[in-house]
C-alpha cells in the first residue's frame, strides 16, 4: 500500500464503491455521502487529502484540516481497505499526515459504538478522549508527546 496526493477521480472512484461502514458513518453522524463528498473535495481542492492506494486500486481517502490546536481528518473507503495490511500502514501514513499539519494531535472521531473500530485506532496510536457532538474522540498525541 502507498499514498500520494489524491485526486478528483480517486474520490469518485472511492465514492463509488465506497463501504457500508462508511455509509452507516455518515448517517450516524447525521450527514449523508454527498455532504462526506464535499467536505473531501474542499480538503482535496486545498491540497490536504490523500489516496490509499493498492496495487493501482484507490481504496480509501484521508483528508485533514487544521482546526484550532488539533488536525482533524475526514475519510472514505472501499471495503477492501479494511485488512490487517492496511492498519500496519495507516500507523505510520497518519505520522506522516501528523508531520504535514505541524505535528499537531490528530483527532479523528466515529459516531458508530463498535469494539472494533476502538481496536483499530488504539493499535494506530489513538487515545480516546471522550466524546464530542455525538461521537467517540480519538486522539493521536504530538510526536514528542507519545510515549516510546
Amino acid at each position: 500500500m502507498r499514498a500520494r496526493t489524491a485526486t478528483v477521480g480517486d474520490l469518485e472512484s472511492v465514492f463509488h464503491h465506497l463501504s457500508k461502514r462508511m455509509s452507516d458513518e455518515y448517517i450516524a453522524a447525521g450527514k449523508d455521502s454527498k455532504a462526506a463528498y464535499d467536505n473531501l473535495m474542499m480538503n482535496l481542492k486545498e491540497g490536504r487529502a490523500h489516496a490509499l492506494v493498492q496495487d493501482e486500486d484507490t481504496v480509501a481517502i484521508i483528508a485533514w484540516h487544521e482546526n484550532g490546536d488539533a488536525a482533524d481528518t475526514l475519510f472514505a473507503a472501499r471495503d477492501d481497505f479494511f485488512r490487517g495490511a492496511t492498519v500496519r500502514f495507516c500507523k505510520r501514513h497518519i505520522r506522516q499526515i501528523q508531520a504535514l499539519a505541524g505535528n499537531l494531535p490528530v483527532h479523528s472521531r466515529s459516531w458508530l459504538a463498535s469494539p472494533e473500530i476502538a481496536k483499530w485506532f488504539r493499535i494506530i496510536g489513538y487515545v480516546e478522549r471522550g466524546a464530542d457532538d455525538g461521537a467517540k474522540l480519538f486522539e493521536l498525541p504530538p510526536a514528542a508527546a507519545r510515549s516510546t
